[in-house]
């Protein structure tokens, strides 16, 4: 993906999210927050303090429009920061592999256990410090849960349409 692709791209999935994803809140517990796509697919051959900074702005713009006090930075680069670890965990690449790696290419169970893995973690860190108290453990775990499963929804949908979009 060249950058002016990247670009457009994150920058759609930042403005679906603030002006319709946030605003769907189904029973105060499930919300999808689909902006966390930007992590599986920012290239992994680009700057890694460079990848950090842009989605530390990525977050503070989200924060900003979302009034939400830097929850959703934090969340982000808890798993951008994390995400060659799991990559190395899922996929058995190397920093040889990373030139090459492309998340469309690799296996569908290695691809689901990592999306999965990735927003659970996001999607926990983010209602745990929304809520910022243990008092309401099993609330983070439910809005966790069914955020993450709407999310994982809409990501697959979306992955498909658009794989099938550029076969054609």
């Amino acid at each position: 993906m060249d950058r002016f692709k990247i670009f457009i791209w994150s920058l759609s999935l930042l403005l679906l999210q603030i002006f319709i994803l946030n605003n769907i809140n189904f029973y105060n517990t499930i919300n999808p927050y689909l902006y966390i796509a930007f992590i599986f697919f920012f290239p992994l051959k680009k700057n890694r303090i460079l990848f950090l900074l842009i989605t530390f702005v990525y977050g503070l713009i989200l924060d900003t429009f979302s009034d939400t006090g830097g929850v959703h930075t934090f969340s982000l680069l808890f798993v951008a920061y994390n995400r060659l670890f799991l990559i190395k965990l899922f996929f058995k690449k190397t920093k040889i592999d990373y030139l090459l790696f492309n998340l469309k290419s690799e296996p569908f169970g290695q691809v689901f256990n990592y999306v999965l893995t990735l927003t659970l973690i996001h999607h926990f860190i983010l209602f745990f410090l929304d809520n910022f108290s243990f008092k309401n453990m099993e609330i983070v775990i439910l809005n966790t849960l069914y955020s993450s499963i709407f999310t994982l929804i809409l990501y697959f949908i979306g992955s498909y349409i658009f794989r099938k979009k550029q076969h054609h």
